[in-house]
């Protein structure tokens, strides 16, 4: 069966991450550096220090590479390429931060742009991480980061992925990302993205 780590993954399972991976034919493991919610692994980016090199058939982390330093990235990515197998591949989501300059371009930082499952979020908290929670003292919450799919891209290439497939939802206001560890055809990476970049 194969096997994808769930990095950063808080109270979510893998029925909360994309389609293929609610599937029964994957297994999940759950890693999070929050010693409250319930995870297989306790470990934090950027090391991945306890999990070990091409462990996992793929790795996804939602929504955790902003959190991190600007420093911080290029070890993350380098960690996450080394637990997945030869022909393995890492899913990335994130906020757009063009979506937000196009917001802070009309002087527009607080309006709500969309209404998450913990509430209304604006630019400002895409910038910076989301008020309420760091509010109630979840300082995990801050963001020290941000990307454009351009740089998104550029990151993941310079950590040594072989390739890389994403898009913007606008709608959504969000990065998706799908990098390999070998390279592959544009076919193969298209059917890729089309197969795992369905989120749920």
């Amino acid at each position: 069966m194969p096997r994808f780590l769930h990095i950063g993954c808080g109270r979510k399972r893998k029925h909360q991450t994309v389609a293929a991976f609610a599937d029964a034919a994957w297994d999940e493991v759950t890693l999070d550096i929050d010693a409250n919610v319930e995870r297989d692994i306790v470990d934090k980016l950027p090391e991945l220090s306890k999990v070990g090199s091409d462990t996992f058939d793929a790795a996804y982390s939602a929504h955790n590479i902003e959190h991190l330093y600007p420093h911080e990235v290029p070890l993350a990515l380098k960690a996450m390429r080394r637990v997945i197998n030869p022909d393995g591949f890492v899913i990335l989501t994130c906020p757009d931060l063009q979506t937000v300059g196009e917001r802070l371009s009309v002087g527009d930082i607080e309006t709500p742009i969309y209404t998450s499952r913990s509430g209304p979020v604006s630019p400002l908290d895409m910038l910076y991480g989301f008020r309420p929670a760091m509010k109630g003292g979840n300082l995990y919450m801050a963001h020290h980061t941000g990307f454009t799919l351009k740089s998104l891209a550029n990151a993941c290439g310079q950590a040594g992925f072989a390739q890389f497939f994403g898009f913007r939802r606008p709608n959504r206001h969000d990065l998706w990302g799908l990098a390999t560890k070998t390279q592959k055809t544009g076919d193969e990476i298209q059917e890729l993205g089309k197969i795992y970049l369905r989120p749920i």
